[in-house]
């Protein structure tokens, strides 16, 4: 009975990680057109999509201390709630300032979910936690990249001020959840209060963390970089909000079928290398993208979706070596992967919008593939630390 509720655990952590993720990704594609019926410019929409990023990212280290020492499943629940009851409603209001506002409170909701969802994963994993890992962050990845699909059909085919009905199928999930998902904290005994101070000193001491983050940040910047930036490119280019919505969702889903497969190339390749070519391929990628976006659009999107598999296939590689070296802080820990690391780039990412708005987003965008390209001699030093 406890190897089936741990199971039944683990799918409804995969499936609430889905649908709270579609929620995280409906805004990309659609910026361009809340730009264009609210009446700003591109540098600052990309302002209002770093503030929803650092709210959804930069906060988790400190909501995945609550959730290591409350051991409940409330952050999942009330978190995903936020989610989608905010992130759906934000496109429909007229105002920038309080639709800001009202970005933040949808993605504190993520916030609230993400490091409690992560640092249950382990605890109702089978025998290979990588494999487990891989299928959560994926199912994450898939939920993100789904997210796109919709928004932009309905705001080309029902209109901006629709987007709430997209609430609907989240708050489903979530009453579902309230109601089915066993209380996950009882399989588990209690563990000693954590201290935040000393969980924060032992994780931002440790040489190998801060080297898995920086690595976690330099894929993030150029992921959240291409899916902030190209939406505008598109849009200039005559593309419709359902185009670029399913552009878009295949760049995203790729990079769930990356986190998917990240096991088996773990396994055929050697772990090192998995986070080499992860890497280092974002250069040559983003230039041959350069190179044939106006001349052969087809070949573009096919090498953009091809650089979200290949930006993602470390992830799951990056998040289990990260719990490993210090496991009585695996929410906290997956608070700065999968959050931290997302909120710090988000902060950069506003002045890439500026930057693109003067020099243009395509050139702005192969500089930026340079950034993780010749930092890739820190895998070296990574597996040179203990």
């Amino acid at each position: 009975m406890k190897v089936k509720s741990e199971k039944s655990a683990f799918i409804w952590l995969c499936t609430a990680h889905f649908i709270n993720d579609v929620y995280t990704g409906v805004l990309n594609p659609i910026m361009p057109f809340i730009a264009a019926k609210l009446s700003i410019s591109m540098a600052f929409a990309t302002i209002i999509l770093t503030i929803s990023h650092i709210f959804s990212s930069l906060i988790q280290p400190v909501f995945g201390f609550f959730a290591d020492n409350i051991k409940k499943r409330a952050f999942i629940f009330w978190g995903l709630l936020c989610t989608c009851v905010f992130i759906s409603s934000a496109p429909a209001v007229p105002d920038p300032y309080v639709m800001t506002l009202v970005i933040i409170a949808g993605s504190i909701g993520s916030s609230l979910f993400h490091p409690q969802a992560l640092g249950f994963v382990p605890r109702f994993a089978e025998t290979d936690i990588n494999k487990s890992m891989g299928i959560f962050i994926s199912m994450g990845a898939l939920g993100y990249s789904t997210g796109p699909v919709f928004s932009s059909w309905i705001t080309q085919f029902m209109g901006l001020e629709k987007m709430p009905l997209m609430a609907i199928p989240g708050c489903v999930c979530a009453l579902c959840m309230f109601k089915f998902v066993p209380k996950i904290s009882v399989s588990e005994p209690v563990l000693r209060h954590i201290n935040f101070r000393k969980a924060i000193k032992d994780i931002v001491s440790s040489r190998r963390l801060n080297i898995l983050n920086l690595i976690a940040m330099l894929k993030t910047f150029v992921t959240s970089a291409s899916t902030i930036l190209l939406p505008f490119l598109w849009k200039d280019l005559g593309y419709s909000p359902f185009q670029i919505g399913v552009v878009i969702f295949a760049f995203l889903f790729a990079g769930a079928l990356g986190s998917f497969f990240s096991r088996s190339a773990e396994k055929i390749m050697g772990t090192k290398r998995v986070f080499y070519i992860s890497m280092v391929s974002t250069l040559p990628l983003m230039v041959m993208f350069a190179l044939c976006y106006k001349t052969l659009p087809v070949l573009s999107f096919l090498i953009f979706i091809f650089t979200g598999f290949i930006t993602s296939m470390a992830m799951p590689v990056t998040m289990v070596m990260a719990q490993g070296v210090l496991p009585e802080y695996k929410s906290i820990i997956s608070g700065f992967i999968n959050g931290f690391s997302w909120g710090v780039m988000a902060v950069f990412i506003s002045a890439v919008g500026f930057a693109a708005q003067k020099f243009g987003i395509v050139n702005v965008l192969v500089v930026v593939a340079v950034i993780p390209a010749l930092c890739s001699g820190l895998i070296e030093k990574l597996f040179k630390t203990k």
